[in-house]
């Protein structure tokens, strides 16, 4: 390996892409009558795919926003003062927990939803012996229902009245879920692979749920320093393995991925989005989690060579 590439590759730190910071809203579909503005219930939710969750259980009859903007990469974020008050001012704040969102401890919430409260993520190696349990469950759609069943009860406990309304809205969306997680068993089923290098360690449950074995470049947190040896490991197991497709992420840059990628020969880079955020273009065209979570799995079948 050309040393001089590593040293470059190794003293970058990972750079989230510069988007557009606007916040994430929910509106009312065209057509549609629910419950005045004035009396809805407010919902913040900290990142995209809990923003995305709330929105289908809320329909219009709350207002759900998420406090991380569109393009932001939100392992190391940190509220404002104004997203303090934002929160003050809500109904409901939701939460991924299991240690994701660290500033959430002592922000004022009325009413605080971990939505990984009572899954127990210390089993079949969920647990990272240096930085902790690992958060990414929103990525295993199984899990993913887990949340939206806690996100359902908050919503039904702070607005009674329209507790029947959120309930059928949490069942459809689960059953899309449900329908999701079947798709990806028939899309995974006809791989010669089950070995993949993730951009960072974001697709553990993920990999557990689908019998794949994820390796990754970065830990639980895209962001930081890499070490010229990690580099030269991550090449030499994608080598050992026969691996021919590196992943990289929409949020981050993705030279740290390209320079692994020149190092093997034909091998290129694909994204594999851990649906941390979503552009304002994605969402200007209708795109969400289950639409980037079937991109995912399009550019799994790819790098795991799969002949469906």
């Amino acid at each position: 390996m050309r040393q001089d590439r590593i040293a470059l590759a190794a003293i970058a730190v990972v750079i989230p892409l510069a988007m557009v910071a606007t916040i994430y809203t929910g509106s009312q579909p065209q057509g549609q009558t629910g419950t005045p503005a004035k009396n809805k219930l407010r919902v913040v939710t900290s990142f995209y795919p809990l923003y995305d969750f709330a929105s289908h259980i809320a329909g219009n009859r709350a207002n759900v926003s998420s406090l991380i903007p569109p393009g932001i990469e939100p392992h190391e974020w940190e509220p404002t003062l104004n997203d303090v008050r934002r929160v003050g001012d809500a109904d409901i704040l939701i939460i991924n927990g299991a240690g994701f969102e660290g500033w959430s401890r002592g922000i004022g919430a009325k009413t605080l939803v971990n939505t990984t409260e009572g899954l127990d993520l210390t089993q079949n190696g969920g647990q990272d012996h240096t930085t902790g349990v690992n958060p990414h469950i929103w990525l295993d759609p199984i899990f993913a229902k887990h949340q939206v069943d806690m996100m359902r009860a908050a919503f039904a406990r702070a607005d009674p009245a329209n507790a029947d309304y959120y309930d059928e809205n949490a069942k459809k969306f689960s059953a899309e879920l449900d329908a999701l997680d079947s798709s990806i068993r028939q899309d995974l089923i006809s791989c010669k692979k089950s070995d993949f290098i993730s951009f960072h360690d974001a697709f553990k449950w993920f990999a557990q749920r689908y019998g794949l074995v994820q390796h990754s470049i970065q830990g639980i947190s895209p962001e930081g320093e890499i070490l010229p040896q990690k580099i030269q490991e991550t090449v030499n197991l994608a080598r050992s393995l026969g691996l021919k497709v590196i992943y990289s992420e929409n949020l981050v840059d993705s030279r740290l991925s390209d320079v692994i990628a020149s190092e093997i020969p034909g091998a290129k880079v694909l994204v594999l989005s851990p649906i941390e955020g979503i552009s304002n273009t994605e969402k200007a065209n209708g795109i969400g989690y289950i639409e980037k979570m079937k991109e995912n799995v399009a550019s799994l079948k790819e790098g795991l060579e799969c002949t469906q």
